[in-house]
């Protein structure tokens, strides 16, 4: 009789939505500060429909400026926010800048680790050779390269990486779109902050950037606590309630 109950928890687990399957065992840390790390071809703006959200729950709230020159800048840059934190701190990051907080995350400060349709590397990980285990998306047909940075084309930018977003934001975020150094996306890490850090996914089910299926394999290797958005790559401009609720869970305020 025990092996057949452990053999039926066993399958409703493997049946349970992924919110569930992944989600964390023990309750998160409360913490007083949320630090947020944009991702390539962006800027800080990127987190301007989540930030306010944040901020009524009563956190204090920093938006990276991400420079994309380099993995090691970016990381300097981020570690630079996390000094100015007083107490503990939620990481949050978008698209590439989970490769920053992989690294950033193992600072005792941190209590735990958000990934928004975000790479999330093992340590010395050749993380494009892990992507191109999945479909690519159409969005890297439309990367431009000139002197070494990278630009999304109008047409790759609006119709791909801002899929689902309303057209009027989708042009506004183009405006401010972030050169990117083509390097930065074979840059390795030196830390993987999920092994230790409870870790949170919002996978983006409708991404044109990072494949679903790599981000579903991402999220169920660290055991992050998962849920599925009905969204595009930039889930935190046109579901900002959705990503702050799962930011806000992760900084043990539970969903508002």
């Amino acid at each position: 009789m025990k092996v057949w109950r452990t053999l039926l928890v066993a399958a409703s687990l493997l049946a349970a939505p992924i919110t569930l399957a992944y989600a964390q065992s023990t309750a998160p840390v409360k913490a007083k500060n949320v630090v947020l790390v944009h991702g390539a071809w962006a800027d800080g703006s990127s987190w301007s429909e989540v930030i306010p959200i944040l901020q009524a729950a009563g956190l204090h709230v920093t938006a990276v400026q991400n420079p994309l020159t380099s993995l090691s800048e970016s990381v300097e840059a981020t570690e630079r926010a996390l000094a100015e934190q007083d107490g503990p701190t939620v990481l949050v990051a978008h698209s590439w800048g989970g490769t920053v907080i992989s690294q950033v995350g193992t600072d005792p400060k941190v209590t735990g680790l958000v990934y928004i349709a975000a790479r999330a590397p093992d340590a010395n990980e050749d993380f494009v050779a892990l992507s191109k285990q999945f479909p690519t998306g159409p969005v890297r047909a439309g990367i431009v390269e000139r002197d070494g940075f990278t630009k999304l084309s109008g047409d790759a930018f609006l119709k791909y990486f801002a899929n689902g977003v309303t057209p009027e934001k989708a042009k506004e975020l183009y405006a401010v779109q972030w050169p990117t150094a083509a390097s930065i996306f074979a840059g390795r890490t030196t830390d993987a902050a999920w092994h230790a850090k409870p870790s949170w996914y919002a996978v983006s089910k409708n991404d044109d950037t990072i494949n679903p299926d790599l981000q579903r394999f991402l999220a169920k290797r660290m055991h992050a606590t998962t849920v599925e958005l009905d969204a595009g790559h930039l889930s935190l401009v046109s579901r900002p309630k959705e990503v702050a609720n799962l930011i806000l869970q992760a900084a043990g305020y539970g969903q508002s």
